[in-house]
């Protein structure tokens, strides 16, 4: 009823004539709600000097501890087509155990006698880089045929120059004693002249000497002309020496030549080779990853391309795969205001879903059906959902977590900080102010109040 009057009901109308109005304005009621009021109010001072452990909430879920124990899918490396599986959902398989057969749907691979062709090249190839070998051999020793037959020619054309200039002098000499001969038959003949002019030769001895000295102008002009022959014979040698040494430089060259391109022939043949035998461990390797196999133990959870016939390109996941051993752990998430105030080796909570739990965020030793935890890694990045992931595991000083809880459930966390009193963190709340800021010290094992400062 509004109060919308003046008018008091309890001025014009006796209550107390009624039972409860007797009860209610009876000074033992007074009395008994003032002693509730009192008790009330001590209760609750004395609640709010109680202790109340600071935390962190979060949600988060079951996963494993390490990468490699987490649920995985198994990719294919070649683009390909199903052709047999060889597994359902649902099975155990151990670490190299075919999952499913494929084939090839790239043209280039249809041939099933591709390795054996590549071999048949190889060998094709191998046996050139032989051949290569045995022609740059034969052009070796063909270049020190060259180069001995050279040094021959060059002593033979070097001793008939040496010949050449012997003669050369041999006729200098001969022709300076003609000379010689000339200049003696010369006098004598002026001599017999003058003589004969004076009476005392007779015309024939003249005569004789002047023939004498015809014949000695005709031999020197003779031991000039062998001169002349003797040294155009040692420009002749020169010449036939450079021209030696010419020619069989061009041989040389030219097998040198030839012997390089050998060489440059078998390196290309040798890299062919190389090429073939790299296509051909491909081949091998692509060849053996026709057959899909488990990378570790674990339970085929789910084909993610069923059927026969599916073709499919390199790099899509075929079939998802859960680990047989794994170590069990829950990620969770904080907000970056509270990221100073996790710590590896922090002591957590955890709620998981599907098991009954009451929960006391602030008092955890009365907590029920909660299991321990601590920090192990903190994520230096922020996660695309604007908070920092955090991954927790099992507290081996605590209850052990249930064996049937599965990767991928879900988990509610508490992150234990400081213990501070009841109305401190009223008062807190309703500041929204942040958890008291502590660095830890001593083993992370330890109790709380033990290791806060």
């Amino acid at each position: 009823m509004l109060n919308i009057t003046n008018n008091q009901i309890h001025k014009k109308v006796d209550l107390t004539k009624f039972k409860s109005g007797g009860r209610v304005y009876a000074k033992e009621y007074y009395r008994a709600f003032n002693k509730f009021l009192l008790a009330a109010a001590i209760i609750g001072i004395i609640f709010l000097f109680l202790p109340w452990t600071q935390n962190i909430t979060g949600k988060g879920i079951v996963t494993t501890l390490t990468p490699e124990q987490r649920p995985q899918t198994i990719q294919s490396q070649i683009p390909g087509r199903i052709e047999q599986w060889f597994v359902r959902e649902g099975d155990y398989v151990q670490k190299g155990d075919t999952i499913l057969r494929i084939s090839e749907v790239k043209s280039e691979y249809f041939d099933d006698r591709l390795i054996e062709r590549t071999n048949e090249q190889i060998n094709a190839k191998t046996s050139s880089v032989g051949a290569y070998a045995f022609k740059v051999a034969a052009l070796d020793r063909q270049i020190v045929a060259l180069q001995e037959e050279q040094a021959l020619k060059l002593q033979q054309a070097k001793n008939k120059l040496l010949q050449s200039k012997l003669k050369v002098q041999s006729d200098s000499i001969a022709f300076e004693a003609a000379k010689t001969n000339l200049k003696i038959a010369q006098s004598q003949y002026n001599r017999d002249f003058t003589l004969q002019q004076e009476g005392i030769k007779a015309v024939k001895d003249v005569e004789e000497k002047r023939l004498k000295l015809q014949g000695t102008e005709a031999k020197i002009i003779e031991q000039e002309n062998k001169l002349l022959a003797a040294k155009n014979e040692v420009l002749n040698a020169r010449v036939e020496i450079s021209r030696i040494k010419a020619s069989y430089a061009d041989k040389i060259s030219k097998a040198q030549s030839d012997k390089f391109t050998a060489q440059s022939s078998g390196f290309d043949a040798k890299a062919q080779v190389s090429k073939l035998e790299n296509s051909n461990s491909n081949y091998k390797v692509r060849s053996s990853l026709l057959y899909i196999q488990a990378p570790q133990d674990g339970f085929i959870n789910k084909a993610l391309k069923g059927g026969i016939g599916v073709t499919f390109k390199e790099g899509d996941e075929i079939v998802g795969i859960m680990p047989a051993h794994y170590d069990l752990a829950v990620e969770t998430y904080i907000r970056p205001i509270d990221l100073p105030l996790i710590h590896i080796g922090e002591q957590v909570r955890v709620q998981f879903d599907g098991w009954p739990a009451i929960v006391f965020s602030g008092w955890p030793n009365i907590s029920y059906g909660t299991y321990g935890a601590k920090v192990v890694a903190i994520e230096n990045f922020i996660s695309d959902n604007g908070r920092y992931r955090i991954l927790l595991a099992p507290d081996e000083t605590d209850h052990t977590w249930p064996t049937a809880i599965r990767v991928g459930s879900g988990a509610k966390t508490i992150a234990l900080l400081e213990d501070v009193p009841i109305w401190f963190e009223l008062w807190r709340q309703l500041n929204s102010f942040p958890p008291n800021y502590y660095q830890p010290d001593g083993d992370s094992s330890s109790n709380k109040g033990a290791k806060k400062k």
